[in-house]
């Protein structure tokens, strides 16, 4: 399979040949669930939590006596029927991220590549570089590219001036070439790969 390359003006520079092997059919699919899955869990926080009646403040005291008040029994003011007792069975700090194998992962990154370049959602551009921070200046890159909706620009390193320019843009994401997982493949409308960006992604899906 070959790509397009084109400038950030907008014009043809030449091709790219596709290195790695496209998944096809249905294979790859339930790899892609599974790390999507892992990878919204591990997003979550897991700081909500409630007190038990060892942790709310109240006195160890019986209430009243067992017997001879003609009420119910009552051996705590931290019982969780009480107003201001403890809770039972709440929820409690914890850890929600799940294990993906690196085979699986690499398997959906590569499935999810496959279907966005089958269904031309990808553009390779020569150079993904701007002059300065400027949103301006990337919202002309956009237009020059007839993007529309969403994009993700993927760069080779971190670029300072990449992430300053869209970060002020809601329909504009930009990571790099070893960050880019399986969501942020599957999320945009379009992805945007530098060509080195490009290459890099290509020896992480070929690598063993």
């Amino acid at each position: 399979m070959k790509l397009k390359i084109k400038t950030i003006q907008g014009a043809d520079q030449g091709e790219l040949e596709v290195r790695f092997p496209l998944v096809e059919n249905a294979a790859g699919t339930q790899a892609v669930h599974d790390v999507v899955v892992a990878q919204r869990a591990a997003q979550r926080a897991g700081t909500a939590s409630t007190k038990t009646m060892g942790d709310v403040a109240g006195s160890g005291r019986k209430p009243w006596r067992q017997k001879g008040t003609g009420r119910a029994r009552a051996g705590s003011f931290r019982s969780p029927l009480w107003r201001g007792g403890g809770v039972v069975f709440g929820p409690q700090p914890r850890d929600y991220s799940k294990k993906v194998n690196q085979k699986v992962r690499q398997l959906a990154l590569r499935k999810a590549l496959s279907e966005r370049l089958k269904a031309g959602d990808v553009i390779v551009v020569d150079e993904l570089k701007l002059p300065a921070p400027k949103t301006k200046a990337i919202t002309a890159v956009i237009e020059a590219l007839k993007i529309k909706g969403t994009a993700l620009l993927v760069s080779a390193g971190v670029d300072r001036n990449l992430q300053l320019a869209t970060r002020n843009v809601p329909h504009l994401w930009s990571t790099t070439s070893e960050q880019l997982n399986t969501y942020d493949v599957l999320r945009p409308d379009k992805l945007v790969f530098a060509r080195s960006a490009f290459e890099q992604v290509e020896d992480r899906l070929t690598r063993n």
